[in-house]
């Protein structure tokens, strides 16, 4: 993992200004809902997942998460709803983990981490997921398939939010904090998460 320097935050936000949220952004497959939800859950906080509501919509309209991404390029209103509720959390809430692609810009005064993942991990790791559990927002019947619809989503997603707001969430200067799940486990990645949080809101100007 990666520490960034608290104090050389790019926002510029006061410490004063801090905010119990944590927000966790990475790409499809790094562990972002995983982790969210346990640290979540030891921390005692309230846990949100725009994934869970993108994953929610999909399967409303009965097309995949990568379908989604896709309709979304066209449909403005679908990210607008979803980051419109971000920054009125953002705004109204503490104590919450949020996991969302955006989440971080929304919430600046939060502590902003990055789950990094190569692609080939993230789609053996999908696709062991689906076979285990099933997911009927996402389509794979092997890991090329899934590796594929993973690249496309990325490049969606990245499209999606640069036209939109002028957001790049792959752009890692962005964030405190910086994890590579392929080398640790969700136990490892959560203990992370709690030590390096506990350093940033003890940190003051």
């Amino acid at each position: 993992f990666h520490w960034r320097g608290y104090k050389r935050r790019k926002q510029g936000i006061g410490d004063c200004m801090k905010k119990n949220i944590i927000t966790i952004t990475g790409f499809p497959g790094s562990g972002k809902s995983s982790t969210a939800k346990e640290v979540a859950r030891v921390l005692g906080y309230k846990h949100f997942s725009s994934g869970d509501w993108y994953r929610a919509k999909a399967a409303e309209r009965g097309i995949s998460v990568e379908e989604m991404n896709f309709t979304a390029e066209k449909e403005k209103e679908i990210d607008t709803e979803i980051d419109q509720m971000l920054v009125k959390v953002g705004k109204e809430e503490n104590d919450l983990v949020i996991d969302s692609r955006t989440a971080f810009h929304w919430i600046p005064a939060s502590f902003k981490i990055f789950l990094d993942l190569d692609l080939r991990t993230a789609a053996e790791r999908t696709f062991a997921n689906i076979r285990k559990e099933g997911r009927n927002s996402q389509k794979g019947s092997s890991v090329d398939e899934i590796y594929n619809n993973t690249l496309a989503r990325r490049e969606s997603e990245r499209k999606r939010y640069w036209d939109l707001y002028k957001i790049d969430y792959s752009d890692k200067r962005q964030f405190d904090l910086i994890i590579d799940t392929a080398t640790h486990d969700l136990d490892q990645v959560t203990q992370i998460v709690l030590r390096e949080y506990k350093k940033w809101l003890d940190v003051r100007a």
